[in-house]
């Protein structure tokens, strides 16, 4: 594998520039004084924002921009080998290394390395505890899944020894890091076009929970399944957290009518939220407590700036690591107030035409559709709109029954077209098998076939869609645009964005 020098800078060329960690770590290197550019299959936000910066990028990807004067390359674990630039680097030589490989070896030069991992809710919270040490005065570099404002963008290079960095799972690229200090959130099926099962999933994240040595500390999520086989034996110092008062969000769990908090048992968990309340715009706040010595300590009470019991979790989480590292409750309290939340993740994006609210939200696997669904419950609303676009045909085909059940907590449904991302049609999955699923699970919870039919429709013309919401949409009504792909584009038209 190539061994990049980050002591003395060169040409970089990256290959996939526009993903939301490959834009990050362009910007990181044009800020450490490397002369960088990079290309993508199509603009977008971040592309666009990458040129302002002064980033060269080249649309569509085509074997004449790599320049043969190039140092080194970095490649998104997306890019096929028949792609025209990786094929035109490897006939000139030029050494060539992959996205999570080039972070893992970037973050070596850094004492105190965070990595946040876990199925769902990992943007948040290294956005959380990015903002955290940043209250802290701590001046962070970062690595993100997501546009965080708190720290200016899905990256930032700062001049500390602190370097925090989402960590996905997705063909083990996380295994790639050697983090001294990790947060797990949660561990599900996902990636199944990948991973053979859940077991395999938990084997990889059993791995990652291997890196920190006996310095480090491993904070996780205290209700995944069998702990005691992926944390027995590690070097690290162990603490579990969880919450007083819960909802199961685990994706084979769904259900239309289970929205109710369940109590739990607090006294398997190291830090644990507790007298957990939420205001009027759906936002927690809570008692953080922790268990020590056969006591239970109240350390502080937090208040959010986010919503949903989900973000309850996320950022127990992040108080508990940072607390652990040395971080005052006063920097946790101040950061976790302030923080709005990472761009898409229940992003409030404005209203049209008075009437109707815009929600941008990422979700797109079960367990986030419920947590955002449910979370939703506590935002100020009439009707809420879900308008779904499936990402990826083999998730929506392996997981059909979740995203069924999942939805059925919106009262009104848009199905639009699975977005393929990396995949090609298989041809045996498409969205009218979501709608089909969708109505029987309605008319079997006791509802007419009627009432099934207006609960959820499919549309597959965003144009249409977006006349839909204008003709049916009343004065105070909410329409989240929910999933991975193309689905904020609706939002944006309907706001003239």
């Amino acid at each position: 594998m190539y061994k990049v020098d980050f002591n003395k800078t060169g040409k970089v060329y990256f290959i996939g520039i526009g993903g939301s960690s490959m834009s990050g770590l362009a910007e990181i290197m044009m800020k450490k004084g490397y002369s960088v550019s990079g290309s993508d299959m199509a603009e977008s936000y971040a592309t666009e924002k990458l040129e302002e910066m002064g980033i060269a990028v080249h649309v569509p990807q085509e074997a004449k921009n790599i320049s043969a004067d190039t140092d080194f390359i970095v490649y998104t674990a997306a890019i096929a080998e028949t792609n025209p630039e990786y094929v035109r680097a490897l006939e000139l030589g030029i050494p060539m290394i992959e996205r999570a490989p080039f972070l893992g070896q970037l973050m070596e030069n850094y004492s105190y390395t965070i990595g946040v991992s876990g199925t769902h809710g990992k943007t948040t919270t290294s956005s959380m505890i990015s903002a955290i040490l940043s209250s802290a005065g701590i001046d962070i570099s970062a690595s993100l899944g997501g546009v965080c404002d708190e720290i200016g963008g899905n990256s930032k290079y700062g001049t500390s020894e602190y370097f925090v960095a989402e960590s996905c799972e997705y063909k083990r690229s996380f295994l790639s890091f050697n983090p001294n200090y990790e947060i797990v959130t949660n561990i599900e099926a996902e990636h199944l076009d990948y991973y053979k099962d859940i077991e395999d999933i938990r084997s990889a994240f059993r791995e990652f929970l291997e890196k920190p040595n006996e310095n480090g500390i491993i904070v996780i999520n205290g209700d995944i399944d069998k702990l005691d086989s992926l944390t027995d034996s590690l070097k690290a110092k162990v603490f579990t957290y969880g919450a007083d008062e819960n909802v199961n969000l685990s994706a084979s769990d769904t259900s239309i009518n289970d929205t109710e908090l369940k109590l739990s048992d607090t006294s398997k968990y190291d830090y644990f939220a507790k007298n957990i309340t939420f205001d009027e715009l759906g936002r927690g706040e809570f008692d953080l407590c922790k268990n020590e010595a056969g006591k239970t300590i109240v350390i502080m009470h937090i208040k959010l700036g986010v919503l949903g019991i989900h973000n309850v979790l996320n950022s127990t989480a992040a108080a508990a690591l940072a607390l652990e590292m040395g971080i005052s409750a006063d920097a946790i309290k101040t950061a976790l107030v302030k923080f709005k939340g990472a761009h898409r993740r229940f992003e409030v994006k404005g209203k049209v035409k008075g009437v109707l609210t815009i929600v941008d939200d990422y979700a797109h696997h079960p367990s986030e559709i419920k947590a955002t669904l449910l979370a939703a419950k506590h935002f100020p609303h009439n009707t809420l709109y879900t308008v779904f676009q499936p990402h990826t045909y083999s998730r929506l085909k392996k997981l059909l029954p979740d995203f069924a059940n999942a939805l059925l907590l919106s009262e009104k449904v848009i199905l639009t077209d699975i977005y393929a991302a990396r995949e090609k049609d298989p041809g045996d999955i498409s969205s009218l098998d979501l709608l089909d699923a969708m109505k029987k699970d309605y008319v079997k919870a006791g509802h007419s076939e009627k009432e099934a039919e207006e609960k959820v429709i499919y549309i597959s013309d965003f144009g249409e869609i977006e006349d839909y919401l204008l003709t049916n949409a009343k004065e105070g009504d909410v329409a989240i645009m929910m999933g991975a792909g193309t689905v904020i584009n609706i939002g944006n038209e309907l706001l003239g964005l």
